[in-house]
């Protein structure tokens, strides 16, 4: 799982987790697959695959960013959930936001579990190969494409609904093959739906706060087990460096959909799995 060598260089190991906390940082919450990066970026740069664990542990990075960013707004639907729960406020705004995270949150954390006691070797599977990955970046950029042609875009996030939470959690769920990217395929379940790209944006960061920290802390002691002991320095280090990036990619990406519409990251997808097929079989012909 470790991305170092048998005779680790401290240093050289801190410097690879800077390198891929920034990875961490720029993919999670652009919509073009953290996972998928930071298992392809490593085998270009010669180095190991750095496990599903220590992948989740730098996602806490991206994590802190989020809550950061939206502290103001996590506040206010923990005091709309209060509300609703203790005075019957169902229908206020930030109640409605907090039920349909909740319920959007239920599909990851079930498929989360199915995967790690149905699929034991899940981490060594084909879903983790370079042209698996390279085929779903290409048709998740398709659907992207297409999810933007359609829908009204009216819908915004003060009047979303439980059944918007389960529609897009269920999407959600297929983030857990490399290449999808949750960011993205929540992002084109709201805008089939007919949400504003920018409401869409903000409420994928939003409903990516309780998966991705179950995750995270759930892999926390896999990464730091006594094998991988010696990870601890350069795990921080990528954790901050992801946090960091993390929290400007969030800045930069509603600012951008506020007046743009998503046709980068749907060329870069597909020029992504097509790069990485083209690759693939060059290596392999040789």
């Amino acid at each position: 799982m470790p991305i170092i060598d048998p005779n680790p260089d401290l240093l050289e190991n801190c410097w690879r987790y800077f390198v891929l906390g920034v990875i961490q940082g720029l993919t999670e919450f652009l919509p073009i697959s953290s996972t998928a990066h930071l298992t392809v970026i490593p085998a270009l740069l010669g180095w190991e695959d750095i496990g599903v664990a220590v992948t989740a542990v730098l996602q806490l990075g991206s994590i802190l960013a989020v809550i950061t960013y939206f502290r103001k707004d996590l506040l206010k639907i923990l005091k709309g959930l209060r509300l609703a729960i203790f005075e019957g406020h169902w229908k206020t705004a930030y109640a409605k936001l907090g039920i349909a995270m909740t319920i959007g949150t239920i599909p990851i954390v079930i498929a989360g579990l199915g995967v790690k006691l149905l699929w034991p070797n899940f981490e060594e599977s084909f879903v983790r190969e370079i042209p698996t990955i390279a085929i779903i970046s290409i048709l998740m950029g398709a659907l992207l494409g297409l999810a933007e042609r359609t829908g009204e875009r009216k819908k915004t996030i003060t009047n979303v609904t439980g059944v918007d939470g389960l529609v897009i959690g269920l999407s959600q769920t297929l983030a857990l093959l490399p290449g999808v990217s949750r960011s993205g395929i929540t992002l084109t379940s709201s805008l089939f739906s007919g949400w504003k790209r920018e409401d869409a944006a903000r409420f994928s960061f939003l409903l990516g706060i309780p998966a991705i920290s179950i995750a995270g802390l759930a892999e926390l002691s896999t990464a730091l087990s006594k094998e991988a002991s010696y990870e601890g320095l350069p795990l921080i280090i990528g954790i901050v460096s992801a946090s960091i990036v993390s929290w400007l990619a969030i800045d930069w990406l509603l600012k951008y959909l506020q007046r743009n519409k998503t046709i980068i990251f749907v060329i870069y997808r597909i020029s992504f799995g097509i790069g990485l097929l083209f690759w693939w079989s060059n290596i392999k012909s040789n």
